[in-house]
Formats: structure tokens, sequence, C-alpha cells
């Protein structure tokens, strides 16, 4: 009897060294198959690209599951500022402005140096590795080509065009202040008066004697710009590439123009949450997505530039993607420290003087 409970000791023991050994030789990504990782961003056609095209192949090395936490850029800020001290997301995608407010409140950590830093072309770094573009675009000029074709004018080619009598009551216009278009398009034009971001008084000073006679309307988006391209009442006005394509798809008679002074960088930006439960995988998606496979998938199913340099553009997509890198050239990155710091003394004003 005794040798038989010492046998079936033996075997019981056994049969726990059999199962740790098991354990130990599963792969990580196994063992971590009940971790969740919370990314926040916009949702839409964004969000389905990433959830059923870019994530999955993360999702399976790791062993981890990816839940979108939808927003704006506005919204996820807002929801990391008030969960600061117990995060519940552990990656945001956030414009280019938010992000920089985001990081001087402390909602980012630090990107690890890895290798495919250096891949991304140099203005998609923000300062300290605290956030990287993974969508990359560029506010610069877009036309409607039918007006244009009928009046014989050649294609814009400054931001100074928005000035030229021909174009008087066609220039349709995005608010400054509540547009990243009109701000960005203002802000070029305040750099080719001698300003600055933190010195919009050259803009300001000259705008009502030069762009302003030409504005038909101040609009607060985009969203109505289509009806004033197709109705001929909008010849010219500011907008990125990736708003031009969709124009097109939709029949628009549009072009996009990129102005010699250079365009204004446009990036939807990730960064690590600071402090969230899951720092290293985190790390590692956060990277993951900046790499050349990963953007490649986010340009073919979602339409979203890559700030990855090596990414190679899927087929019947190569002159599209030559054109990006050709306007990337001299696009020009903007200072959002200083633009956030001004941003509501700016918005009064433009209010009151420009778009009253």
């Amino acid at each position: 009897m005794t040798q038989h409970r010492q046998r079936g000791a033996k075997g019981r023991g056994r049969r726990k060294w059999l199962v740790a050994a098991a354990l130990l030789a599963l792969p990580a990504a196994v063992l971590a198959q009940h971790k969740t990782l919370y990314v926040g961003m916009n949702g839409g056609e964004m969000a389905r690209a990433f959830t059923q095209y870019v994530f999955p192949p993360f999702e399976r090395t790791h062993g981890v599951r990816i839940v979108v936490v939808p927003g704006t850029s506005i919204e996820v800020l807002a929801r990391a500022q008030a969960s600061r001290d117990a995060p519940k997301m552990h990656v945001m995608f956030l414009d280019d402005g938010i992000m920089a407010r985001a990081i001087s409140m402390g909602l980012c950590q630090p990107l690890d140096d890895d290798p495919v830093l250096r891949e991304l072309y140099p203005t998609a770094v923000m300062k300290d590795r605290m956030a990287a573009g993974i969508d990359v675009g560029m506010t610069g000029l877009g036309y409607n080509t039918r007006l244009f074709a009928e009046n014989g004018w050649a294609p814009p080619s400054s931001w100074m065009d928005l000035a030229d009598p021909r174009y008087k009551g066609k220039v349709v216009f995005q608010s400054a202040s509540g547009s990243t278009f009109g701000l960005h398009a203002f802000l070029m034009f305040n750099r080719i008066q001698g300003g600055d971001e933190a010195n919009v008084e050259p803009g300001l000073r000259k705008w009502q004697s030069t762009v302003g006679p030409n504005v038909r309307e101040y609009i607060p988006d985009s969203a109505g710009l289509a009806d004033m391209i197709l109705s001929g009442e909008a010849a010219i006005f500011p907008l990125s590439p990736t708003a031009i394509a969709r124009l097109k798809r939709r029949g628009m008679p549009v072009e996009y123009a990129q102005p010699r002074e250079g365009s204004a960088i446009l990036m939807v930006g990730e960064c690590v949450v600071a402090g969230n439960t899951e720092p290293e995988l985190s790390q590692k998606l956060a990277l993951y997505l900046l790499s050349a496979s990963a953007q490649a998938r986010a340009l073919e199913m979602g339409g979203h530039y890559p700030s990855n340099k090596n990414v190679r553009a899927p087929a019947g997509s190569e002159d599209m993607l030559k054109r990006f890198r050709g306007h990337m050239s001299n696009a020009k990155i903007l200072d959002w420290d200083q633009i956030n710091a001004n941003r509501p003394a700016f918005n009064a004003r433009w209010n009151s003087t420009v778009a009253r």
C-alpha cells in the first residue's frame, strides 16, 4: 500500500513537472492570450481598416486582443486626461496639434529608441520621441479643374495665389479658428509675410488687403465644400491630397496643387500612454504600427499615407505614392506648442476681425 502511494506521489510529481515543462515550452504569445490592449483612435473607416487588416498580424504574433476605443482626437485626449492616474488605454492616435497638447500634459511616454524610427520621415518623429506619425499628409491647395479649364487658368502653384484678383469671389476658406485646413493655410500665408507660429501679426495685418477680398465664404469645416465645387462657387481652397482623392472618387472635378513654398504637415500621430498597465506590449504595438509592413496594409486597405519611407505602393498606386513623396520633400512642420499656447487669443482675434 505504502509502495503504491509512493508510486502515485511520484506519478503526480512527474505529471506536474511535465505540465510545467510544457508551459515553459509554450511561446510567450500563447501565455499572454488573456491580455487586451486598448487603442484610442478615430472610429469609422480608419478603425475598420486597422481592426481588419493592420492589427491582426500583431494580435496573432503576441497572442493579444486589440480593442478600439473610438472617438475624435479631442474625445480621446479627454479620456486619457480623465483616467491619467489609472490609464484605461495603452496607445492613442491623435491629430498632431492635439498630440502636442497630450505630450505637454504628461500623458505620453517616449517611444523606445528602435531602428524603425530611422525609417520614418524626419518630420514624422515628434520631439524627444514622445510620439510619431502613423498617417502623414499635408495641407496644400485644392482647385476646381472645370472652372480652371473654362477660364484657361494654369493650376495654382503658390499660397499667394489665394490673393490673385482672378479668383475674386471664388476662394472658399475654412475658418482658421475651427478648421485645421484653414489654420494651416493662414499660418503658411503668415510665414510668407514674415511671421511665424509665435507671431501671427504679419499675416493678420496683410490678410484683409490680399486674400480677404477674394474670399466668397468662410466655412466652419469642409462638409459643404463639394456642393460649392459642383455649383462653381469654389475655384480654389485649402485641402489635403487625401481629401482631394475622396472628392475625385465621388466624381468631383478637383485636383491637388503643392505650393512652391511648401505644404503644412497634417499628421495623425501615435503615442504610448504614460503609466499604462502593459508598457512593454504597448511599446511593441506602437513600433509595429510604424513598420513598413503595417503601414503598407494601412495604405492599401485604408488609404493612409505612410510615415515610413520604406513602404512600397500596392499595385496600381505607384504614381500616387510617388507624388506623395514628392510633396513631402518640401512639407513644413508647424510649431504646435506655440500654436496651442496662443490659440484662444488667435481664435478670438480671427473671429472678430476676419471671419465676422
